[in-house]
């Protein structure tokens, strides 16, 4: 495999943006697809796509200052809150900035480097999240299984080792992947058939091999995708094992709406992932792809904080306090 040192020719750029490396012509950029082959609909996608951004922005950032400025919110459960919200906030921001150029313009390009840097953000924070919903769970059967014994378990230092662990691993994991990105060859075509960068499509366009690149995929899919999973599972079947033993019906509820928000996005997020992504790169279908990516990339980021919101009267109360918008 060629190194990128071994570029000894640049020719001038072609209709095409192709580079020539030792006898080999590279890409040097890509053109997302995204919805250009209903352009009809451009319009009706723009403002959609713009309101989600619009109001996924306004309620995360909202929820990090309600949370930050707010002590009463201080607890392990908000905390893990504070920092999906932040995922949610790089996640979306690192894919529908350049969907809503691609909207606009004929033809939406991203430079190579362009479209590692988003590859590497939007992963980042997907793969961050999954780890984080597992992390929250475990929040959740502590605070109901063991509440004696909750703030031992779910103490300050633990909960940050907690957050750090799941950004730097997740961090590490998306390095490998864009770096195994980094090693393939791309020689045309260039044309991704999805709104953004993405691992899939972005083998099923390379030239070399992408054997190491498929196994580390499925190595991701394995950890991320069914343990996380199964860790969430057994976490909510011992939360509501222990919901059905306790005597009081007032006793219940409560103990059902701490979990029942977490649970909702839970399942929502993991909807979109398995609905696509769970399966050999080979089986890759760009609708599929391109539906899940909206749901976790616009959708998801916008309905949490409405769903922490709406169902929570802690986060009401101090949304209230923060504007006077929420006041009425």
């Amino acid at each position: 495999m060629k190194l990128w040192s071994e570029i000894h020719l640049i020719v001038p750029e072609t209709p095409f943006s192709l580079r020539t490396m030792s006898n080999q012509t590279l890409v040097t950029e890509f053109v997302l697809q995204g919805f250009s082959e209903h352009p009809e609909y451009s319009v009706l996608f723009f403002s959609c796509f713009l309101s989600l951004y619009f109001v996924a922005l306004t309620g995360n950032i909202l929820i990090i200052l309600a949370i930050a400025f707010n002590p009463g919110l201080h607890t392990p459960m908000y905390f893990f809150l504070f920092n999906l919200a932040t995922m949610d906030i790089i996640c979306t921001s690192s894919v529908i900035p350049k969907a809503l150029e691609g909207l606009v313009l004929e033809e939406n390009s991203i430079s190579y480097g362009g479209c590692m840097a988003q590859l590497y953000f939007l992963t980042w924070a997907a793969s961050s999240e999954l780890l984080l919903l597992t992390v929250m769970a475990y929040d959740r059967y502590a605070a109901i299984c063991h509440p004696l014994h909750y703030s031992t378990l779910m103490s300050k230092a633990f909960c940050g080792t907690l957050a750090a662990g799941v950004w730097v691993l997740c961090a590490f994991n998306t390095a490998i992947h864009t770096g195994l990105m980094l090693h393939l060859n791309f020689c045309g075509p260039n044309v991704i058939t999805h709104f953004f960068c993405e691992v899939p499509p972005l083998l099923l366009l390379s030239c070399s091999s992408t054997y190491v690149n498929s196994i580390m995929i499925v190595l991701a899919d394995a950890f991320y995708g069914i343990l996380n999973f199964l860790m969430t599972i057994v976490s909510y079947g011992f939360i509501i094992s222990s919901i059905l033993k306790m005597r009081t019906v007032e006793g219940k509820k409560k103990a059902f709406s701490t979990c029942s928000s977490h649970l909702i996005v839970v399942c929502m997020y993991y909807t979109a992932v398995f609905y696509a992504y769970i399966s050999p790169v080979s089986s890759y279908s760009a609708e599929k792809s391109e539906l899940a990516g909206v749901l976790y990339t616009m959708l998801s980021p916008t309905l949490n904080p409405l769903i922490y919101t709406l169902r929570n009267k802690e986060v009401r109360a101090a949304l209230r306090k923060l504007s006077p918008f929420f006041r009425n």
